[in-house]
């Protein structure tokens, strides 16, 4: 099985190229107020110019205050403008481009209530813009239109042209039907739409191609939640089971341009007419809203005015047989509906989803815009969305290059539409700066121009004839005759005397082959003259097909300049909008440069306040410095003095005890030597005479020779039966001494705790710490447990043992045996013999586990003073 492929698609026709663009024209007119009292918001400052303000009791920002903001237009109208005078600057020279084979798209924008239809169709005596375009069309084209029915649309918009018998038949079965009137000035006009416009405002447009003939086709749809309805469709009324209308849809034509496929189009021949269509349209627009209920401003309307027109033949007479010299242009006049917000239209259910599909075409056409806008200024190619809408798709050609597109946006001044009169106006100045190519002129017929009027010229030469004549005669005219007849011999007397007579026949024949040879003669002249005449014209000819060859030369060398011009045309749009985009880059750049800058000036004001901060953190930690130094050195003075005090006292204490040794010693040696030595009373040193005297301190001087502070709490007592707590930190460093402290039946933890304090009543703790020389000294804290009255225990502190492990390579403690008094007997202090160390010895009490030089001392805690 074979299968066929698929037909290509037909590549579009290649348009020529236009970079010519224009922006799309933007006119606002203003309303007059509904009452005089009437708050109004908006102001008309110039006639370009239209200022927005705030009205009262609203607040335009978040602190109260209100913006007053202006807005510009190619021509703002204000309220004592005429609907001539708006015409004439909006929809005059639409009209004029569309005789000129260029399209044009017209639409008013705004919110309901702010005078769209008035501006588009108008009232009796005040016809708007779509009457006004309709008379100016069949003003300037009447005494060319072609007969009805010589042009007949193809169903695929397009125009064909028929001979003149289709055309007669199809009239005489148009004639033949009775629903339809003959002629339309016989008709008695619609009093609703009398009168639209007076005589004295009607206008003509100008350069009418006159060796053409015209043809005026309307089509009138309404496009409401976003289905096309043809308003012209004439469909059988059901009275008793009406049938809805059927939506259209859009389809692409062989130019790659929208249209309504099936789509009812109307031929009219005057102003009355295409205006009574249109009224038509209208009357069933609002049979159809009141039958299903809903307002005429929640739809679009589009009113299409298409012209199609072809050259005359060479002739001058009939319409040229070509289907490609049509040319058919149109111009679209669309009402839009009302953009104001659903909360605004308080409307419920299908009114509601209503409101959301017009808000919502009406928001496909703002992106379009936006899209368009910021391809042409920033040179990107992003899709525009305009198969979203049925709106946007269906003009998309014209925002594409197919023609003018202008806008009038319509206002109501009063308060009750700012909001929306706003969102309005952001919309307006968005769109004018979008621009549309500029479309191009039609190409120009090869056949000479006048051919109309020699045709008629001629007619009307054959008519004088005619008349003069009363009638034709071998194709003469009377006064032609006579002169022939003039030209030729006079004809002797043909009347014969007798049968003998023999002169008058002769005579007569004499005289007829006269008038023969002159008429030979004559018939060799004209045949000669018609000759040279003919030469002449193929002369003439000759001529003419050459010039017609220089013109095509001249054309192809026209062409080629026009093709640079459009090169040259197509490189300076290219530079312009490459400047355009570095203009904006440079805008984009200097606003981030100022940021920059912005940024920069804070961050430097904030290095500064840092800076500021940290110098006056930097003085003040000076201070605290200069001040906490002061307290280290007051501290350390303070403290130098009180270890020098004590250490006064302490040696005081111990030279108190040596002096009694000395003196028992030396009673002892004397008794032992001599068995009665002198008696002599010992004197005792001076503490004034001895020892500087030192400062006092708060703290109590210990007792030279007093007991210990605590007594029961003897390191003798730590060898006894009572149950000890041993807590050594995991800190602590194993000094590998001889004399170790050795707790029996001791409980051993690197941590106290409750279950460990309760099975014991006494608690020591190891700790180590550096002392003032360099060497690490350990001391044994010891304590009493008590029961505490919830249950749990608690340590009182009492007595502290010092182990100190000192490095031989230090300065001896030894005192110098050289060291005397002043009486020459040792000082405090001195270990010069055996007996007095002995002595010492002896004085250690016995069971002591301490070695020579070890005593016990027992201080109470020291309180601050």
């Amino acid at each position: 099985m074979i299968r066929k492929g698929k037909t290509p698609r037909r590549p579009p026709p290649k348009k020529p190229s236009n970079n010519q663009k224009d922006p799309v024209g933007v006119y606002c007119r203003a309303r007059p107020l509904g009452a005089e009292d009437e708050e109004c918001c908006i102001e008309v400052i110039s006639n370009t110019t239209i200022q927005l303000h705030a009205p009262d009791g609203l607040k335009a920002n978040r602190n109260g205050e209100f913006k007053e903001t202006q807005y510009s237009f190619k021509k703002v109208f204000g309220i004592k403008t005429t609907q001539r005078e708006l015409f004439e600057d909006v929809a005059k020279p639409l009209v004029e481009d569309l005789i000129q084979c260029k399209n044009g798209l017209l639409f008013t924008y705004g919110v309901t209530g702010s005078g769209k239809t008035y501006t588009m169709t108008g009232s009796p005596g005040q016809g708007g813009l779509l009457p006004r375009s309709l008379d100016m069309i069949f003003n300037s084209i009447g005494p060319y239109q072609a007969k009805r029915y010589v042009f007949k649309p193809d169903d695929k918009n397009g125009m064909e042209v028929q001979n003149q018998v289709d055309a007669l038949l199809d009239r005489q079965k148009r004639d033949s039907q009775t629903t339809v009137p003959k002629t339309p000035t016989t008709r008695r006009i619609d009093p609703e739409f009398a009168d639209m416009i007076s005589p004295e405002e009607a206008c003509k447009a100008d350069g009418v191609d006159e060796d053409s003939s015209y043809s005026v086709f309307v089509s009138y749809i309404e496009i409401y939640n976003n289905y096309i309805y043809d308003l012209l469709e004439e469909t059988p009324f059901d009275p008793i089971k009406p049938k809805p209308p059927q939506s259209k849809i859009l389809r692409e034509d062989q130019n790659h341009n929208m249209y309504v496929a099936g789509c009812t189009e109307v031929e009219v021949k005057s102003t009355e007419e295409a205006f009574e269509v249109f009224w038509r349209g209208q009357k069933k627009r609002r049979i159809a809203n009141t039958q299903l209920n809903r307002e005429s401003s929640r739809s679009h309307s589009v009113f299409i005015v298409k012209l199609a027109q072809a050259p005359l033949d060479a002739d001058g007479d009939n319409v040229l047989q070509d289907k490609n010299q049509v040319n058919v242009s149109q111009l679209c006049l669309v009402d839009l509906a009302g953009s104001e917000r659903t909360s605004r239209t308080r409307a419920e259910g299908s009114r509601l989803r209503e409101a959301g599909n017009i808000n919502q075409s009406l928001m496909t056409l703002r992106t379009c815009i936006e899209v368009l806008r910021e391809n042409q200024m920033c040179g990107t190619n992003k899709m525009v969305p305009y198969r979203d809408s049925k709106v946007t798709h269906l003009f998309k050609n014209y925002f594409d290059g197919e023609g003018k597109v202008r806008m009038v946006v319509c206002v109501n001044p009063k308060a009750d539409d700012y909001e929306e009169t706003l969102l309005v106006m952001r919309f307006a100045e968005m769109t004018q700066e979008v621009e549309v190519a500029r479309p191009v002129d039609r190409p120009i017929c090869g056949f000479a121009a006048g051919r109309r009027q020699r045709n008629q010229a001629f007619k009307d030469e054959l008519t004088r004839r005619l008349e003069e004549r009363g009638g034709p005669v071998d194709g003469e005219s009377p006064t032609v005759l006579n002169q022939l007849l003039q030209s030729f011999p006079p004809l002797p007397p043909c009347e014969i005397s007798g049968p003998n007579d023999d002169v008058t026949l002769p005579r007569l024949i004499e005289a007829l082959e006269k008038r023969h040879k002159i008429r030979q003669m004559m018939i060799e002249e004209y045949n000669k003259t018609a000759n040279m005449l003919k030469s002449v014209l193929q002369e003439q000819d000759s001529n003419l097909l050459s010039k017609d060859n220089f013109i095509q030369e001249q054309r192809g060398k026209l062409g080629e300049k026009d093709r640079m011009v459009q090169n040259q045309k197509n490189e300076i749009d290219r530079l312009e909008k490459k400047s355009k985009m570095l203009e904006y880059k440079i805008d984009i750049l200097q606003k981030t440069t100022n940021i920059y800058e912005e940024d920069k000036r804070s961050l430097q004001q904030e290095l500064e306040s840092r800076e500021q901060r940290l110098q006056r953190e930097m003085s003040e930690k000076r201070r605290m410095e200069a001040r906490m130094q002061g307290f280290v050195t007051d501290a350390k003075l303070k403290w130098e003095k009180e270890c020098e005090r004590r250490v006064n006292a302490k040696q005081l204490e111990m030279q108190n005890k040596l002096w009694v040794k000395d003196e028992k010693l030396k009673q002892l040696k004397a008794i032992v030597t001599e068995g009665k030595t002198e008696n002599r009373q010992p004197q005792r040193p001076s503490r004034e005479k001895d020892k500087v005297p030192a400062k006092r301190s708060a703290s109590p001087s210990p007792v030279p020779t007093g007991p210990p502070v605590r007594p029961l709490h003897r390191r003798s007592h730590s060898a006894g039966g009572e149950r000890w707590v041993d807590h050594k930190p995991t800190t602590n460093v194993d000094l590998d001494t001889v004399l170790q402290p050795n707790i029996p039946n001791a409980i051993k933890v690197n941590a106290p705790n409750e279950k460990a304090l309760s099975k014991c009543d006494k608690y020591v703790l190891t700790h180590q710490e550096v002392a003032s020389d360099g060497e690490i000294q350990t001391k044994l804290i010891k304590g009493e447990v008590f029961k505490t009255r919830g249950g749990g225990q608690s340590v009182q502190f009492t007595d502290i043992e010092t182990l100190k492990q000192e490095n031989p390579v230090a300065a001896s403690r030894k005192r110098r045996s050289s060291e005397t008094g002043p009486d020459g007997e040792p000082m405090e202090g001195d270990w010069t013999d055996v007996e007095t160390r002995c002595s010492v010895a002896v004085e250690m009490r016995a069971g002591s586990n301490l070695g020579p030089g070890y005593q016990h001392h027992g201080y109470p805690k020291r309180r601050k003073p």
